[in-house]
């Protein structure tokens, strides 16, 4: 046996052999990629602390990765449909190191966001790979259940980045959440060699580089105002609002008159693909949204570490891979659209119990909520990306995935977007109320209510005034200014108590708020996309049958497992 696997899977005896090793491989990869924003929830203040970031700064250094992520991925996964989708995965993963080695040696906010990019566009190499590559290589039979597997990945990676990245910050400096990813690179690059076979698309029209060219411009137009508008709709967020509408008229347009689109709008025709497609968005519109504000309440409330933090979402991350056991059973007896529909519901009432949160809400009162988000998340996502790269022929199979991920993409930066934005005035709003008898002057309190750390940094430099009041009261000359300066040092503990307490309850409100919204929002996709997911079966997807009128046989049909619904599998 070669140590290389240079064969290209379409002449491979049916099935490869190592599917099963190369699907770990691939699973590698992307835990890595998603993890390398998990994570930096978790590392965030260390970073803050050493390179004198802002508020801006450090939202920079979280959506310098995610604008080319998302708005690269259907560019690069029609090159990779093309030229070697393989390729696009080594190519990818070198970026990314190249990325992740800058990140950990550079000491600036500028040099961070620059490494943070690159390592985007290498994720934007890597994640519609490793999906196309998987059905690429999978026998329909199996596809099912390798991409469950697949799907749960994506879904630990949540719960995994703040636990890994707990371990290390326990030691180590905030480098070290770069460095963690060189030597699982080094592996990933070994074992795409010897592990995963060549594919690329064996009949392919030339690239649409205008359709990939506006997709880049909308949806990175898109992503800037996503972080722009919940701060005010400024010169930045006005032209990033227009420019993103142009774009995307401009890029339909186009995509329906090319001979040979980069994406064929017309399978929006078909009701559950874009029932799936809708599906996604919604789903990690809620979950990135709720992991958002339930690690801050964790560390700044419950006061827990890095490490707590990371520990504490494991029940969600042991939920995943249950509901994905369940979805891989259950979905051929039950079908795609009950399994989605469970997922979101479940999702739902998740979201719902979080609305009990209050100050006085310890660990306990989360746990339910993270196991039965993670249950729904193991049970939805798996048959919505089996629908959405189902519908898509063996040659776009990169596209295919690339639509999946930017879905996912799209619905994390919306749901961080409202959801976090709500979150911020929602807490300052109840800080306001909370502090009106505190007589806190009026910059300390605006300062309080840029966010919960803030509000308990304020705190914190009130209970630090009061201490050294207390310090100079017992080394004071005569007994009348001791007992003023003591006098004023309990004046000030006391308000910094009742500061700490107005934080607490401002922000659990808060939390109950937001945890509102996103259970409305997401109840009511839940009935959009009920009617939108057919009960049985699948309309046939528009462009198959512009092949069929094309002279396309059926048994050319047969050979083409992916345009094959999930139910009928």
């Amino acid at each position: 046996m070669r140590l290389f696997v240079n064969e290209p899977v379409e002449r491979t005896d049916p099935p490869y052999a190592r599917r099963w090793w190369a699907l770990a491989v691939l699973c590698l990869s992307l835990l890595m990629i998603l993890m390398a924003n998990t994570a930096l929830t978790v590392a965030a203040p260390a970073m803050t602390h050493d390179l004198g970031l802002s508020s801006t700064d450090l939202q920079w250094v979280i959506d310098g990765y995610t604008v080319p992520y998302s708005a690269l991925m259907l560019l690069f996964a029609a090159i990779g449909d093309k030229y070697s989708r393989r390729g696009a995965l080594v190519l990818g993963l070198v970026l990314f190191a190249i990325g992740a080695i800058s990140g950990s040696l550079v000491d600036s906010a500028a040099g961070v966001i620059t490494a943070r990019a690159v390592m985007g566009v290498g994720a934007a190499l890597i994640m519609p790979a490793t999906l196309s590559l998987l059905v690429a290589t999978f026998p329909r039979a199996e596809r099912t259940k390798a991409i469950t597997l697949w799907s749960a990945t994506a879904g630990f990676a949540i719960a995994a980045g703040p636990l890994v990245a707990g371990i290390l910050l326990k030691d180590q400096s905030w480098q070290s959440t770069f460095l963690i990813n060189i030597p699982v690179i080094v592996l990933a690059i070994v074992g795409a060699f010897m592990l995963i076979p060549p594919s690329k698309a064996a009949q392919m029209d030339r690239i649409d580089y205008v359709g990939g060219f506006l997709s880049v411009v909308w949806i990175s137009a898109l992503i800037f105002t996503l972080i722009e508008a919940p701060h005010g709709w400024g010169t930045g967020a006005v032209i990033g609002a227009v420019v993103t509408g142009v774009g995307l008229a401009a890029f339909i347009v186009w995509e329906l008159r090319h001979p040979y689109p980069l994406l064929n709008l017309r399978r929006f025709a078909d009701r559950g693909f874009t029932g799936a497609n809708i599906a996604v968005v919604l789903f990690y519109l809620v979950v990135f949204g709720a992991f958002f504000y339930l690690t801050q309440h964790l560390q700044f409330v419950l006061r827990f570490d890095a490490f707590e933090t990371g520990l504490a979402m494991l029940p969600l991350a042991g939920a995943v891979f249950v509901g994905s056991a369940l979805t891989g059973y259950l979905t051929p007896r039950l079908g795609m659209r009950s399994m989605i529909l469970a997922g979101m519901v479940g999702g739902t009432v998740a979201l719902a119990l979080l609305i009990q949160v209050d100050k006085a809400s310890s660990y306990g009162d989360f746990v339910a909520p993270l196991f039965i988000l993670g249950l729904s998340i193991g049970l939805a996502l798996s048959p919505c990306t089996d629908a959405i790269v189902g519908a898509f022929p063996e040659e776009e199979l990169g596209v295919g995935s690339a639509v999946n991920d930017t879905s996912t993409e799209l619905g994390g930066a919306i749901g961080i977007a409202i959801l976090g934005s709500l979150l911020s005035t929602s807490y300052a709003s109840n800080l306001s109320d909370a502090a009106a008898g505190t007589e806190l002057p009026a910059d300390v309190l605006s300062q309080a209510q840029e966010s919960v750390g803030a509000g308990y940094a304020t705190a914190e430099a009130v209970g630090e005034q009061a201490r050294k009041l207390a310090e100079e009261a017992a080394n004071a000359g005569n007994a009348e200014q001791a007992a003023q300066l003591n006098a004023q040092a309990e004046e000030l503990a006391h308000a910094a108590h009742r500061m700490a307490d107005a934080v607490s309850s401002s922000f659990a409100d808060s939390v109950s708020h937001t945890s509102l919204v996103g259970a409305v929002i997401l109840g009511v996709g839940t009935l959009a996309v009920a009617f939108l997911l057919p009960r049985k079966g699948r309309a046939t997807p528009p462009d198959a049958e512009t092949s069929a009128e094309a002279g396309t046989s059926a048994a050319a049909d047969e050979s083409r497992p992916e345009l094959t619904h999930p139910e009928q599998r």
